[in-house]
């Protein structure tokens, strides 16, 4: 698979109809985004990682990251490689002992693994022509308000957004 572009995540949103997170990626010139649902939890992982955040024990991801490390490894790139059914995928690059390991991952998790080590992320040729779109302006107060809504959510906070209010 090749990556054919460069992206960065500017931020995060949240998107009050369907009670999910977004994360947006732009390209280097910011002439095009690429907006990806995702869940709170996983948002809550990149902001996390677009902050710099470090907990006092590992997440997931600080844990991948370290797995990664200590094999001697490195995160070479995250590439968003297709979409089915609105649901996208997503490749990490990894070089371990000098050979590229390939494994299969959620855009989300590949994003928060990136931030944690440094590697870039692509999407390709089928996602930059179907998928992105022009760039508009970002709200910066929704961008703050979903950052804050994240900072305080706490567990019990989710069953009202799943569904299992009683």
């Amino acid at each position: 698979m090749s990556a054919v572009l460069k992206m960065k995540v500017q931020g995060l949103m949240f998107d009050q109809k369907s009670a999910m997170a977004v994360v947006v990626l732009v390209d280097e010139e910011e002439k095009r985004s690429l907006p990806i649902w995702i869940g709170l939890f996983e948002a809550q992982a990149i902001l996390l990682g677009l902050q710099g955040v470090q907990t006092p024990r590992p997440l997931t991801h600080d844990l991948m990251a370290s797995v990664i490390r200590s094999m001697g490894g490195e995160l070479e790139k995250v590439v968003i490689t297709k979409i089915v059914d609105n649901t996208f995928y997503a490749l990490l690059y990894l070089k371990i002992d000098g050979r590229e390991v390939t494994v299969d991952a959620r855009p989300s998790d590949g994003i928060a693994l990136s931030l944690r080590m440094g590697a870039p992320i692509y999407i390709s040729e089928e996602i930059r022509s179907s998928t992105t779109v022009a760039m508009g302006e970002i709200d910066d107060k929704e961008i703050e308000e979903f950052r804050q809504f994240l900072e305080n959510l706490k567990p019990d906070d989710l069953r009202k957004y799943l569904g299992y209010e009683t």
